[in-house]
Parts: C-alpha cells; structure tokens; sequence
C-alpha cells in the first residue's frame, strides 16, 4: 500500500465497496492502523474539490476523486489495488485537497 494508490473499501452500510484514494505519507504507512483516504465516487460535478479519473487512468469506468469527504479508515480493511495515480493526477489531487481545505 503506497500514498497515490487508488484500492477497494468495504464501507459500511448503507455504503458500499468503492474505490479510495490512499493519501497517508509513505514514511509512516507501516506503522498505522488507520490511513487517510479520499473515496472515488462515479458522481462527477465537475469542481474544484474533485478530481476527474477515467479508462485512460486505470479506473473500469469514468469517476470523481472527492476531496471533500477525505476520512481516515482502518488499513485492515482496504482491498486490493486498482491503480495508481500519475504524476499528473498526484498535482491535481494536490490542487484538490487545498481548495477543499481552504488551505
């Protein structure tokens, strides 16, 4: 599990198993029980806080990074990898996650 990777995450209901983001340092990733993610979503809205993922970047279908609801979850229960995001993809999400932090 590396920061930039997009897995699977069992949710709780009335969620479901969806694609998150893994945004925790590399550095400290071993010693955590619980990682920083931000969930995929397929409802795209086209703002700043979100970042567009497609085909193109390894996702079965078109979705939306949303950095709005970045959370922490338990490492035990991330799923296998999707893939990983471009070095493009990590400036964008960068840009995200300070734009819906007002940083």
């Amino acid at each position: 599990m590396k920061k930039g990777e997009v897995r699977w995450y069992k949710f709780k209901p009335p969620d479901k198993k969806r694609p998150i983001l893994i945004l925790t340092r590399n550095s400290i990733l071993e010693y955590l029980g619980e990682v920083t993610i931000a969930p995929v979503t397929s409802t795209i809205r086209n703002i700043p806080s979100e970042v567009f993922l497609s085909r193109h970047d390894g996702m079965p279908r078109d979705c939306a990074i949303n950095f709005d609801h970045i959370q922490t979850v338990s490492k035990g229960k991330i799923g296998s990898l999707i893939t990983t995001l471009s070095a493009d993809k990590i400036q964008q999400a960068n840009r995200a996650i300070l734009f819906a932090l007002d940083l």
